[in-house]
């Protein structure tokens, strides 16, 4: 017994350490093709198409040519179900990335996860907004504390940019929008989708709603600048790019189907400190001391906004296991009922 558990422990430990890995390369890789100072790729939309291209590719050859991985089967995925929940969701999946890739040209890879503290906060807020969760003065006292703690990074920040800062809390905007539409538009239905059949109905569907502002923005500066031989993309960055960007949806099932979402919640928050480290040690941004402290106070908030969901899940997981034992006691006590009434007809 103690052995099985222990191999679980080390399982799971495992899974986190995978997800923070792929996660941690995938940011620093995308930081270092989008920043001009780096590899010197400006072209955020061009590289989440690559991307969703990528992995549009790969899933439609998992999904349908080799059948490793089957899509939902009850209920289908019809087609006004597709234009209904996937549409709106594929929507705001593209210009969260096409955001949040922006923001590496003009922030640091510390200060842009500073910036993500705020996700619980947008996530509460469109919520109750949508009428997903009761409002609770406690929880926006912890909201506010989280906002505090980031307003006082921002305010100590050595690189700040406004553009990058409005595009960063835009894609921090437009994940919560997509996640509670999530949970509104597939998951009250009863679709649940893993990583690998989510990229086969959203990728496709993201990537039309890219190829829009592409063709606008990016595509006539690519043209000029490929057509004067200024630049020539490397195949070797771009395909292993866009396999870490795939191996992390991967990285997401493995840890979150063999753990739990509040397990990634909480893995986040150490990779958010082991990708400030890396970005002050190895990258050489400035981080100050108000950036850390500020930090620190919307560290405290999270973790606060993580166990608030633990003891939420625990007293749910209480409440079933309390209404299955009631159950079942009630299943006894009809047959011994039962029983007992056999006896008395038979004895009469």
């Amino acid at each position: 017994m103690a052995e099985g558990v222990m191999k679980k422990v080390l399982l799971s430990y495992a899974y986190v350490a995978v997800w923070i890995f792929l996660s941690f390369t995938v940011i620093v890789y995308n930081k270092y093709i989008l920043d001009p100072k780096m590899y010197g790729w400006p072209f955020p939309i061009s590289l989440t198409i690559i991307h969703m291209t990528f992995c549009s590719a790969l899933a439609f050859l998992l999904v349908r040519v080799l059948r490793l991985v089957a899509p939902p089967a009850s209920p289908p995925m019809t087609r006004p179900l597709y234009l209904s929940s996937v549409v709106p969701i594929g929507a705001l999946y593209s210009l969260s990335l096409w955001f949040s890739n922006s923001a590496y040209i003009y922030l640091s890879v510390s200060f842009i996860q500073m910036l993500k503290a705020l996700m619980p906060v947008a996530v509460y807020s469109i919520s109750v907004l949508f009428r997903k969760e009761a409002f609770k003065s406690s929880s926006m006292l912890n909201m506010l504390s989280i906002s505090f703690g980031v307003a006082i990074a921002a305010y100590g920040e050595a690189r700040f940019v406004g553009a990058g800062v409005v595009l960063q809390l835009a894609a921090v905007a437009f994940e919560a929008t997509r996640l509670v539409l999530i949970q509104i538009l597939l998951t009250s239905k009863g679709v649940s989708l893993n990583p690998i059949t989510s990229l086969y109905y959203v990728a496709p569907c993201c990537l039309a709603f890219l190829l829009v502002p592409w063709s606008m923005v990016e595509l006539p500066v690519l043209r000029d600048r490929l057509a004067a031989s200024a630049f020539r993309p490397d195949i070797l960055i771009f395909g292993t790019n866009s396999l870490c960007a795939f191996a992390l949806n991967l990285a997401v099932f493995l840890l979150v189907g063999k753990t739990s979402a509040l397990t990634m919640n909480v893995a986040g928050v150490v990779k958010d400190w082991l990708l400030i480290a890396f970005s002050w040690s190895v990258i050489r941004d400035i981080v100050t001391s108000i950036n850390l402290f500020g930090y620190a106070i919307a560290f405290l908030g999270v973790a606060y906004y993580n166990y608030v969901k633990l003891q939420a899940l625990k007293a749910k997981e209480a409440q079933k296991k309390a209404a299955q034992a009631d159950e079942e006691s009630g299943k006894l006590l009809d047959q011994v009922n039962g029983g007992s009434n056999r006896r008395n007809d038979s004895h009469n």
